[in-house]
């Protein structure tokens, strides 16, 4: 069985790289959070100006479909 107390070689890189993880994942957390408002904003404001392109596309043909109705 392998040693993985603190004083063994690849115990101490164990604990190291536990470390690290544990710290990277705290560091990140906040800049995580700011990437999602980023992330979630972008995606609205796409949705968004599809919505009005297609909102206005769709108006056009309506009422061009009611003109031709209308003149028939």
């Amino acid at each position: 069985m392998i040693n993985l107390s603190p004083t063994h070689p690849l115990g101490f890189l164990v604990m190291l790289a536990g470390m690290h993880h544990e710290r990277a994942r705290r560091a990140e957390r906040g800049a995580s959070a700011v990437e999602w408002v980023i992330i979630a904003a972008i995606v609205a404001a796409i949705a968004i100006a599809i919505g009005a392109v297609l909102r206005g596309a769709l108006t056009d043909k309506a009422n061009q479909i009611g003109d031709d109705i209308g003149g028939a």
